[in-house]
């Protein structure tokens, strides 16, 4: 690709993403929850795959439902999909990641408490989140942004089909690193969070797979998925009959 190709794309991009933003303005979010570490990452576990109405509603669930973490840790996956099946979808792979998590956190500090990570720098609290077998890039990137102060976009399932159809990251760009390093380049650290969330309501009420509604879609206009669709539908209408 030469120089003025690549222009032309990143500014392309660049219009999608302000476009997303627009969508803010019809309040789809809300605030975000100021969460110590563990409870971050615990959050994000609910959070990843699914809306942040559904994320929150899943996680308040688990408190309602349970004494307290600890509760959590020595109950079975089905006790906790039990509290958060109606919210989230795979409820129980996700209680089992929750008890995992909290278990291999007793364990090590045999507490419920991560804060130590906000002394270590990025790098170093990054990796070791990773190696939690609860982790997953999104958690990871999750509990950077929120509460580490990195600049870290997290990107699940249901986000990756959203930007590639916007045409925000390539679709043959399968490295989450990559993903990320591109999203962290085209939005400005200070609304990382907000992005995150208008992506994922985005993905909820119109980019559906496989058959996403196009022409309801608010970013339709700009999106190029969206302006494929439309130009085959007029395509199809035209169409002379045999």
């Amino acid at each position: 690709m030469d120089r003025a190709s690549d222009i032309v794309m990143t500014t392309s991009k660049q219009k999608v993403v302000s476009q997303v933003f627009h969508l803010g303005k019809n309040g789809k979010v809300g605030a975000a929850r100021d969460l110590p570490v563990l409870e971050q990452f615990l959050y994000a576990i609910c959070r990843e795959g699914a809306t942040p109405e559904a994320a929150d509603k899943a996680f308040d669930g688990l408190q309602k439902r349970f004494f307290d973490w600890n509760e959590i840790r020595v109950s079975s996956a089905r006790e906790i999909a039990d509290a958060i099946e109606e919210f989230v979808p795979d409820a129980e792979n996700r209680g089992q990641r929750l008890i995992n998590f909290l278990q291999e956190v007793f364990e090590s500090t045999f507490s419920f408490d991560l804060e130590s990570m906000q002394k270590k720098g990025l790098k170093q609290a990054a990796k070791q989140l990773a190696r939690y077998q609860a982790a997953s890039d999104f958690a990871v990137a999750w509990v950077i942004q929120k509460s580490l102060g990195g600049h870290a976009i997290p990107v699940d399932a249901p986000s990756l089909r959203v930007l590639r159809r916007l045409g925000v990251l390539e679709e043959g760009q399968n490295d989450g690193e990559a993903q990320r390093a591109s999203l962290e380049h085209q939005v400005p650290k200070a609304k990382g969070a907000e992005f995150v969330d208008l992506i994922s309501v985005l993905a909820d009420e119109h980019c559906w797979d496989p058959d996403p509604a196009c022409p309801a879609c608010p970013l339709g206009k700009v999106c190029p998925t969206g302006i494929e669709t439309k130009l085959a539908a007029v395509s199809t209408g035209h169409k002379k009959p045999r």
